[in-house]
């Protein structure tokens, strides 16, 4: 079986796993106002799992199958690829979950954003923070202000 089947395999496993937990387990402990609305908390996870379930099955009966071609990764020549800018990536990404509340949101977002694309290269340094200022203000401004969720801007030292 090729690798695109294999892992189309263990994402269908992920899915369905996913899905009973949406359509079984997530609205058991609901509050009974909340019962009657339209949308439940589990709307968005059930509507995940089955377009998951869907794209895997497609993936694993072949249908987007045109003709066969060679790998694209060669596992035999790892080396050429840029391992150590995915492997920095995923340690920033780390980092940035473990930051995310001590430093705030606006500190560790801007700081993963600027970092991340210093890693894979970017290095025209003014439009890189700006870009990235301007991204991480407009991501808490919606989350904070328009869909009313709190995230700290700031970190808490710095609050007085």
């Amino acid at each position: 079986m090729a690798l695109d089947r294999w892992i189309a395999l263990v994402l269908l496993g992920i899915c369905l796993a996913y899905g009973y937990a949406a359509w079984f387990t997530m609205d058991g402990n609901m509050a009974p106002f909340m019962k009657r609305n339209p949308i439940w908390p589990s709307t968005f996870p059930k509507v995940l799992s089955v377009l998951g379930i869907i794209a895997c099955c497609f993936i694993l009966l072949g249908v987007e199958k045109t003709t066969p071609k060679e790998a694209e990764i060669d596992y035999r020549r790892l080396g050429d690829y840029h391992i150590g800018q995915a492997v920095m990536l995923l340690g920033l990404m780390v980092l940035y979950a473990l930051c995310l509340r001590p430093a705030g949101f606006m500190l560790s977002t801007s700081g993963f954003l600027i970092l991340g694309a210093v890693i894979l290269g970017e290095r025209k340094w003014p439009l890189l923070i700006t870009i990235s200022l301007i991204a991480t203000f407009v991501v808490w401004y919606l989350v904070q202000e328009v869909l009313g969720i709190y995230m700290r801007p700031l970190p808490g030292f710095w609050r007085g």
